[in-house]
């Protein structure tokens, strides 16, 4: 790589740091296999009808289980719910079952819902996109749970973490 594309990257990732996007805990099942795990990749892509996309490393055990499933939750993690970021972060389905050691309810398409989290909402996987060391699903959100007036947390309280797996 290039001294200016060094640069660059570098560049880039300051802008993406700086930026400070909020993280989510995602959530899925397929058969009797659950998986959640902490994501940075997230964004509304349609106001009408409603659409979010969610990036899962190609590399996390919830990818296996994410391909597999039909529908999808995600959860909206509070300022002050960092242990459940951690848990859901630096953690890996392949060692332990972070159900385990978290509150959680079944919710719509008997996905589990994380009772901690400030809101959530849920729904069918619309599509799925290869995007490099991540793949894209695109879902339709159908069910939800607002949050209180919260404070989201965000890519910088957890940029410390030490992922379950690398990316």
């Amino acid at each position: 790589m290039s001294d200016n594309a060094t640069a660059d990257r570098s560049d880039f990732d300051a802008v993406i740091a700086a930026a400070d996007y909020p993280v989510f805990v995602v959530t899925t099942r397929s058969g009797d296999r659950q998986a959640g795990c902490l994501v940075g990749f997230t964004t509304q892509v349609s106001i009408e009808p409603r659409r979010f996309l969610v990036g899962i490393s190609k590399a996390n055990f919830t990818f296996g289980v994410a391909m597999a499933a039909e529908h999808l939750a995600v959860h909206l993690l509070g300022r002050e719910q960092s242990s459940l970021a951690a848990l859901f972060g630096a953690e890996t389905g392949d060692d332990i079952n972070k159900f385990a050691h978290c509150k959680w309810q079944p919710g719509p398409a008997e996905l589990p819902i994380l009772t901690a989290a400030a809101g959530w909402f849920a729904g069918p996987i619309l599509e799925r996109h290869d995007l490099g060391d991540h793949v894209g699903l695109i879902i339709e959100p159908r069910d939800a749970s607002a949050p209180p007036p919260t404070e989201a947390l965000r890519y910088n309280s957890v940029a410390g973490l030490k992922p379950g797996h690398q990316a």
